[in-house]
């Protein structure tokens, strides 16, 4: 056997018999019998090769979103059941001004962060401070309320240690507002920890981005990229402490794998099995399929500033050179429904049209107008991942019946997203997934270019495939300030058509996340968005 094969086999071994074993003493456990995980710790298998960074001023991936949404709390929050109800959570309560620019909240009593700092509006007006003038890829989230460097100390003060007032530069629809600060750049962290980390001015975030300072029902315990994420309870967390005593999540991108270590007990979640999986398991007596619809969507997009993509036809033909209805009966059979248009079902105004079929023939023609005849080459970077790999072959096979050789660059999370946010690329396969549960989250992004300059300050996913429409980014600012719901969801239907019709992205899919638990675990909530999906109720038996 070469080195290389017998080195494979003994990962394969590994990760097939001893895998759950070695994650939880690498946690610190001491592993009970053979195929039982501990009944004070949840154990899970998951792909999160994403995260960049724990800081929640820099969050801006799938699985740190769902990191911070164990660690820290936020002002308020929405029902996960009804999506439409806000309510309060470091904020008991909050008023608006009659002319809508001021939101006072009262901060409620007795939360203290982790370190046992209490929680105040000192810590919330400094964590928001502190999101703007670090300008991480989230700021965007505050700043599009006229927050700068210079002003947001006096646009968001504590008036006393239970009163924070947040002034906006003018009039927004309320719910949009309160939304937007139930992202992960509205985190509260604890000012007195970060601070005393601070060098050089960096306001902390080189020790934050792998260590916690927060409130939630978890504390950090450990991250290791790409291979451990574990959790300690917080006895003391306010709304009351986890039934769990730890969390340990292991990076497991086979799926394979991630199945074979639940059947056998070792895991108690796995997180990304792949849809011919999911039959097997449905008979299981000790296995359960939860389904959670995402607003979260997968999409293609092709990159500007290359001037065969920034071709009108050639931007069209890729509309018609993808097997929606192919995929969607098999790489996406359970995880994904075909969805074209950039809001997902359930946001004011979503447009649920699928107006584009698989048509090679239709394509052709319009690659032969753009003057492409027999096709032409183009790369594609994607994940190395599951769905994301065999979506790419999907499309890779679909293209080439026109003529488009499309050569695959795979590539781990950071890998892919920092090509990605340097507009390196050509083709791209992502997912994007709402930052908040207004319309504007997913317009601002894809219908909106305010500067499309390398060194522009907005840099949205038309910014990161160069594609400039002043028009357009008129029409989304003018929606979000629309008071009227009605005129409001007509206003996102417009934009939506508009992309849907004319603009480098090929929005293919919109997510449902299948979780695969063992029945002894109860309480997990698997929300509509990454950052709703909480462990604090999960308990064992």
């Amino acid at each position: 056997m070469t080195s290389f094969k017998r080195g494979l086999a003994q990962r394969m071994m590994f990760g097939q018999t001893v895998l759950g074993a070695a994650a939880l003493a690498i946690a610190g456990f001491t592993a009970p019998a053979i195929a039982d995980t501990p009944k004070d710790a949840l154990v899970m298998a998951w792909q999160f090769d994403d995260i960049v960074s724990l800081d929640p001023a820099e969050i801006f991936e799938l699985s740190g979103a769902e990191y911070s949404a164990q660690v820290y709390d936020r002002l308020v929050h929405f029902d996960v059941n009804d999506v439409s109800k806000i309510e309060g959570e470091a904020a008991e309560s909050w008023t608006v001004s009659p002319d809508g620019k001021t939101f006072t909240f009262k901060i409620r009593d007795g939360i203290a962060f982790h370190s046992g700092n209490p929680l105040t509006a000192n810590d919330v007006a400094w964590s928001f401070a502190r999101a703007v003038k670090m300008n991480k890829g989230p700021a965007f989230i505050l700043t599009q309320f006229g927050l700068t460097p210079d002003n947001v100390e006096q646009m968001v003060r504590a008036t006393d240690p239970r009163t924070l007032v947040f002034t906006t530069d003018k009039a927004y629809a309320p719910t949009f507002v309160l939304y937007c600060l139930t992202a992960d750049v509205g985190s509260i962290v604890d000012s007195k920890l970060v601070k005393s980390k601070e060098k050089d001015g960096d306001f902390g975030t080189g020790w934050l981005k792998t260590n916690s300072a927060g409130s939630g029902p978890f504390m950090l315990k450990q991250w290791k990229a790409s291979e451990l994420l574990t959790f300690d309870a917080n006895p003391k967390y306010w709304r009351g402490a986890p039934k769990l005593k730890r969390v340990l999540i292991r990076h497991i991108p086979e799926p394979a794998t991630q199945r074979l270590l639940l059947e056998k007990g070792d895991v108690d979640v796995a997180r990304n099995l792949k849809p011919e999986q999911f039959e097997p398991l449905k008979s299981s007596d000790a296995i359960r399929l939860v389904q959670a619809p995402k607003g979260t969507l997968w999409y293609l997009s092709l990159n500007q500033k290359n001037a065969t993509l920034a071709k009108p036809e050639v931007r069209e033909a890729f509309k018609y050179l993808v097997d929606y209805d192919g995929m969607a009966g098999t790489i996406m059979n359970g995880i994904g429904a075909v969805h074209q248009a950039f809001l997902p079902k359930g946001f004011l105004g979503a447009v649920n049209d699928n107006p584009y079929k698989y048509d090679p023939a239709k394509a052709k023609e319009l690659l032969a107008k753009a003057g492409y005849p027999d096709g032409f080459t183009v790369s594609m970077d994607v994940r190395n991942t599951n769905p994301t790999q065999d979506m790419a072959q999907a499309i890779q096979a679909s293209a080439a019946k026109a003529g488009v050789k499309i050569e695959i660059i795979p590539g781990d999370g950071k890998q892919v997203l920092t090509k990605y946010r340097a507009r390196n690329h050509e083709l791209m396969i992502q997912q994007w997934g709402a930052d908040y549960q207004d319309p504007n989250s997913n317009a601002d992004t894809f219908a909106s270019n305010p500067d499309n300059g390398d060194n522009a300050k907005s840099k949205p996913l038309a910014w990161r495939n160069a594609w400039d429409i002043p028009e357009l980014t008129k029409k989304t600012a003018a929606a979000v300030e629309e008071r009227d719901s009605a005129k409001r969801a007509r206003m996102y239907e417009e934009l939506q058509r508009s992309v849907l019709a004319d603009s480098p992205f090929v929005i293919m899919f919109q997510q449902t996340e299948m979780v695969a638990e063992r029945k002894t675990v109860s309480g997990l909530v698997w929300g509509p968005s990454f950052d709703t999906n909480y462990y604090w109720k999960a308990e064992k038996k």
